[in-house]
C-alpha cells in the first residue's frame, strides 16, 4: 500500500497551485483543482476516458472550421477556452493559432483578414473579460459588413445562472454586434449546425456572428452525427455568393434618368470593389467624376483624371465641387454617412446600387434602387446607357482634380516645426510598392491618407470605417501580412493610436514577422505628442481652444522601442530626411518603425469651410488656446496656398 506524506500547503496554494503541487508530489487520491468542473458531467461529460483519443467538442469544433475553409484564428489564451486551445493544439497548425497582445487586436485582425482576403475571419477569447475585450474589434467588422465568427468561452453549465466568477451573460452582450445569430452551445450535438449556421450567416449576410462554448462542454464527447430523433437537425458545409441583379424594369429606369442627367456624379464605397472596370466604363459613358467614400479608395487608382478622391470631412474639394453641382447621383456599393457633403435634396436625380437593402435610400433620397451585385448590375446597366457627347462637365471636373492635386503639393512644402505631415505623405505615394497594402488608424493620419496618398492600381488599403475607431493600424497590418506574406504593408498611424495599440501590436511583429515570405512591414508614426483630430474638433466644431490635460500625449521613442523587439527603427526630424527615410524603410530586410516628429498645427482643412466652423476656430483661438499663434499662421498659409498662384 502506498504511503502517504501529510504536506502542508499554503493558503495561495489551495486550488490550483494546491492541485500541481499534489500531482508532483504524487499525492493520491487527487481530486481536480475544481471538483465542480469535473464532476456533474462537467469537463469531461463521459464515463471514464482517460488518455482515449477520441474527439472531442472542441476537436470536432476546430475540424469542422478547417472544413470551412479557416487557415487562421486570432486570439489569446486563458482558462475558459483551455479545451479549444488543446484542440488547437492536436490540429497541428492548421487552423493555425496566432497569439495576439490583446482580444481587441484579435477581433481587429479577424476584420482585416476578412476585409483583405474576403473570407471569413475567426477570433477567439476566454470567457468573461476576453470575451469582452472582443467588442471593440467586432463593432468595427459589424460596421464595415465583415464576415467575422468570434468563439468565446463560458463558464460550465452547471454554474450558469449562479453569478459565478467571470460569469458573464454573453448571448445578452453579443446580441447587437451579432444580431444575425449568437448562440450558446449546450450539448455536443449542437456543435456541428451551431458553427455551420454561424460561417454561413457571416458570409452571407456579412456580418459578425458568436460561438459560446461553456468551458466543461469543450472537452466533452463529440457527437458529429446528432441522433435521428426528433428535434434533431443535419447541416452541411458549403457556400456559393449568389449573383443578384435587378428587374429588367428597374434598369431601364435608371438607365432613363442617367440618360437624362447632364452633370452626372458618381459615388463609389467598397461595395464597388469587384467593379472597377465597370465602374470605369460607366463613367466614360456618363462623362461623369467619381468620387470614393473613405472604404472605397483602392477601387479606383487616383491616377485617373477624373477621380475626385474622398468625400466628406476628410474628401477634396473637386468632390465637394462636383456633388455641389451635379444634376444626377450614381451610388455604388457606399452607405456613406455625412449627407452634407452630397447634394441638396431636390438638386438631382439619383440612382443607387447596393447589394443590401437595408442600405438603399437611406441617405439620399434616390429616385430607382437597385438592389444587386455591382458588377453584375453595371454589366446589364452598361447597354442601356448613350453615351454623352458633350464633354463640358467632365472637363470641369477634371481640371479640378489637376487643381487639387497642385494645392496638395504646395500644401506639402509648405514650411512646418518640425514636419509638415502632408510632407510625409506627400513623399510615400511615389515610393509605394505597387502591390502594396496599407491600413490606416484613426485620427488626423487618416486626413493625409484620404487626400495625400495616391492609390495606383493592384494596391489594397482600408482603415475602420464606420466604426472610425482608433487602434486598428497595426493590427490591420499584421493581418495582411499573415494573409499576403509575400506582399509588402505599409500602416499609418498616430501618436496616439500607436500608444493605445500600436505599440503592444509591434511585440506580436517581433514574434512571427521571421514566418513572412516577405519581411516588409513597415509601421509610419506621426509623434506630434497630440490628439491632435479632436483637437481640431474641439476648435473647429465647438469653438474652444485646445484642452491641454486631455490632448497632450506623454513623449514615446517608438523608433527605440521597435529596436528594443529587434526591430528596425528610424527617427525623423528634419523635412530633408522624410525621403532617404521612406527608402530605407520600404527596402529593409526587418519590420520597421518609421517615426517622423510632425507639427499639430498643421491644420487638417475640410474640403469647404462653413462660416459656422470659421467663427468657431476664431472663437477658440480668441479664448485662449495654447498653440494660437502657430495654429493661426500655419493655418492662414494653408488657406493662402489654395488662392495665392505661386506659392
Amino acid at each position: 500500500m502506498e504511503a502517504r506524506v501529510p504536506v502542508m500547503v499554503p493558503p495561495y496554494y489551495s486550488q490550483a497551485g494546491g492541485y500541481w503541487l499534489a500531482r508532483a508530489l504524487r499525492i493520491g487520491p487527487v481530486q481536480s483543482m475544481s471538483t465542480a468542473r469535473l464532476s456533474h458531467g462537467g469537463a469531461r461529460e463521459r464515463s471514464k476516458r482517460g488518455a482515449a483519443t477520441s474527439q472531442t467538442v472542441s476537436d470536432y469544433l476546430i475540424q469542422r472550421l478547417h472544413e470551412w475553409g479557416v487557415h487562421r484564428i486570432y486570439g489569446y489564451p486563458g482558462d475558459g477556452i483551455n479545451g479549444i486551445a488543446g484542440a488547437l493544439n492536436r490540429r497541428g497548425g492548421d487552423p493555425a493559432f496566432v497569439q495576439v497582445r490583446h482580444e481587441e487586436l484579435a477581433a481587429f485582425m479577424a476584420s482585416a483578414h476578412a476585409k483583405f482576403t474576403g473570407e471569413v475571419g475567426v477570433c477567439l477569447a476566454t470567457s468573461g473579460p476576453g470575451a469582452v475585450h472582443l467588442l471593440n474589434g467586432l463593432y468595427d467588422a459589424r460596421m464595415d459588413h465583415q464576415p467575422v465568427v468570434a468563439i468565446v468561452g463560458q463558464q460550465a453549465r452547471i454554474g450558469l445562472g449562479s453569478g459565478y466568477q467571470q460569469e458573464i451573460d454573453l448571448v445578452s452582450l453579443y446580441k447587437d454586434v451579432a444580431a444575425e445569430f449568437v448562440q450558446l452551445v449546450s450539448v455536443p450535438a449542437q456543435m456541428r449546425h451551431v458553427v455551420d449556421r454561424a460561417v454561413r450567416i457571416a458570409l452571407g449576410e456579412r456580418t459578425v456572428t458568436c460561438i459560446i462554448v461553456p468551458n466543461d462542454l469543450q472537452t466533452a464527447d463529440a457527437v458529429p452525427s446528432p441522433p435521428r430523433t426528433h428535434g434533431a437537425v443535419f447541416s452541411g458545409v458549403g457556400f456559393s455568393r449568389p449573383v443578384i441583379v435587378p428587374s429588367d424594369g428597374d434598369l431601364q429606369r435608371a438607365a432613363d434618368i442617367l440618360n437624362e442627367g447632364e452633370r452626372v456624379a458618381m459615388l463609389i464605397g467598397q461595395g464597388a470593389r469587384s467593379a472597377a472596370d465597370e465602374v470605369t466604363g460607366t463613367a466614360e459613358l456618363l462623362g461623369a467624376g467619381v468620387a470614393k467614400a473613405l472604404l472605397g479608395k483602392d477601387v479606383l487608382p487616383d491616377d485617373l483624371p477624373w477621380v475626385t478622391g474622398s468625400i466628406g470631412l476628410l474628401g477634396t474639394k473637386p468632390s465637394w465641387d462636383m456633388m455641389m453641382s451635379c444634376d444626377t447621383l450614381l451610388m455604388i456599393g457606399t452607405s456613406f454617412p455625412y449627407a452634407e457633403f452630397l447634394p441638396k435634396e431636390g438638386q438631382a436625380t439619383g440612382v443607387q446600387i447596393d447589394i443590401d437593402p437595408r442600405q438603399i435610400g437611406v441617405r439620399y433620397p434616390t429616385d430607382v434602387n437597385l438592389i444587386g451585385d455591382a458588377k453584375a448590375t453595371l454589366e446589364r446597366l452598361m447597354p442601356l446607357l448613350h453615351r454623352k457627347e458633350r464633354r463640358d462637365w467632365r472637363q470641369e471636373i477634371e481640371k479640378g482634380v489637376a487643381d487639387w492635386w497642385e494645392l496638395m503639393d504646395k500644401r506639402s512644402h509648405e514650411k512646418a516645426d518640425p514636419v509638415n505631415p502632408q510632407w510625409v505623405l506627400h513623399e510615400l505615394s511615389p515610393r509605394l510598392p505597387d502591390d502594396v497594402i496599407i491600413t490606416c488608424d484613426t485620427g488626423s493620419v487618416a486626413n493625409w491618407y484620404a487626400r495625400d496618398v495616391k492609390i495606383r492600381k493592384g494596391m489594397r488599403a482600408s482603415l475602420s470605417g464606420n466604426l472610425a475607431t482608433m487602434g486598428p493600424g497595426v493590427p490591420y497590418a499584421i493581418a495582411a501580412k499573415f494573409a499576403h506574406p509575400d506582399r509588402p504593408v505599409v500602416a499609418l498611424v498616430g501618436d496616439g493610436a500607436m500608444q493605445m495599440n500600436g505599440m503592444n501590436g509591434l511585440i506580436t511583429v517581433a514574434k512571427y514577422w521571421k514566418e513572412w515570405k516577405d519581411p516588409r512591414l513597415t509601421v509610419l508614426v506621426l509623434n506630434n505628442q497630440d490628439l491632435n483630430q479632436v483637437t481640431w474638433e474641439q476648435r473647429a466644431m465647438e469653438g474652444d481652444p485646445k484642452f491641454e490635460a486631455s490632448q497632450d500625449l506623454p513623449s514615446i521613442p517608438y523608433a527605440k522601442y521597435a529596436e528594443l523587439l529587434g526591430l528596425n527603427g528610424i527617427h525623423v526630424e528634419s523635412p530633408a530626411e522624410v525621403g532617404s527615410a521612406w527608402d530605407a524603410a520600404l527596402s529593409a530586410t526587418t519590420p520597421t518603425v518609421l517615426e517622423v516628429v510632425t507639427d499639430p498645427n498643421v491644420p487638417p482643412l475640410p474640403p469647404h469651410i462653413t462660416l459656422q466652423q470659421a467663427k468657431h476656430f476664431a472663437f477658440a483661438i480668441a479664448k485662449g488656446d495654447p498653440d494660437g499663434y502657430e495654429v493661426a499662421e500655419t493655418s492662414l498659409r494653408e488657406m493662402l496656398a489654395d488662392v495665392i498662384p505661386g506659392r
